[in-house]
């Protein structure tokens, strides 16, 4: 049976949907030598997801620096707290690698908000943006995207938290970690509906403008 697919799944839908959760190991890098380590490993894996966090600013002109820099294999996730190490010399070696795909999400903000703390050219990165459209579709959030593919919801109960605590909770951690993890399998699920061309693409259309009441003249 082939998958069904829209062009642009309904966001009311996605409340009702089942929570996923990223299954692995999750790994917080605290130091330049765990990082070193991290990206050693990540290097040898054959794609990767990746995403960024940023303490959120509740007041006006007040900003932040990007505080996480989430990368994800199949099953284990590092989490990379900028906020304490900064872009080490290995992170810049990943960020610029042009071997291993690295799979994200509008691509272009989370690369803005790494290049505002370190210098590098961007290697192997893969926007899902770019992807979905050989598909036929017209999503671009994660959320909606994950949900026209998988029928399952990603939570986004914690981005607006402190990204910037001392410790991050599980919650905080499972959170990034699953953002980051949902990016390769969105990209996986595209390249193989592509290839195989396994689905049914359901146009959706988009509800008519309404129309404004032209008010009635009543002069004489």
């Amino acid at each position: 049976m082939k998958k069904t697919i829209y062009t642009k799944f309904d966001k009311t839908l996605i409340t009702a949907l089942p929570v996923v959760e990223f299954p692995g190991r999750i790994i917080t890098i605290l130091t330049a030598g765990e990082a070193e380590r991290a990206v050693d490993y990540l290097l040898t894996q054959p794609i990767l997801g990746i995403d960024t966090e940023t303490r959120p600013a509740f007041r006006k002109g007040k900003t932040y620096k990007v505080a996480l820099l989430q990368v994800s294999t199949h099953d284990t996730c590092f989490l990379f707290r900028l906020n304490r190490i900064g872009v080490t010399p290995a992170i810049i070696r990943l960020l610029e690698n042009t071997t291993v795909p690295m799979v994200g999400l509008s691509l272009s903000n989370d690369l803005l908000s790494l290049h505002h703390r370190a210098d590098f050219k961007p290697g192997m990165f893969v926007d899902l943006q770019n992807e979905v459209g050989r598909l036929g579709i017209q999503d671009q959030s994660l959320q909606k995207l994950y949900a026209n593919l998988f029928h399952e919801k990603i939570s986004k109960r914690q981005r607006l938290t402190n990204w910037e605590a001392d410790a991050l909770t599980n919650r905080q951690c499972l959170y990034a970690a699953t953002d980051a993890w949902t990016c390769i399998r969105l990209y996986e699920e595209i390249c193989r509906l592509a290839e195989t061309g396994d689905y049914e693409l359901v146009t959706v259309e988009e509800p008519a403008p309404k129309q404004e009441r032209k008010p009635i003249n009543t002069e004489a």
